[in-house]
């Protein structure tokens, strides 16, 4: 299980692959959505926002919801 970079708390797989997609697709460190909104000076709503987009583009990045 991947953990947050920065607080330490456990990833799921979206924070990981927006982790990814934002700061470096080879990244092998990550950061929870709440560490990418400080880090980007956004709301996680937007964060999430995001993800839906990327998703909806197809980005493999990001599984498709079940």
């Amino acid at each position: 299980m991947a953990e947050c970079k920065q607080c330490g708390r456990t990833l799921v797989n979206d924070e990981i692959g927006l982790t990814k997609k934002l700061i470096n697709r080879g990244a092998t460190e990550f950061y929870c959505l709440d560490c990418l909104a400080d880090m980007f000076k956004c709301d996680t709503r937007i964060l999430n926002q995001k993800i839906e987009q990327f998703r909806s583009m197809g980005c493999t990045l990001f599984a498709d919801k079940l």
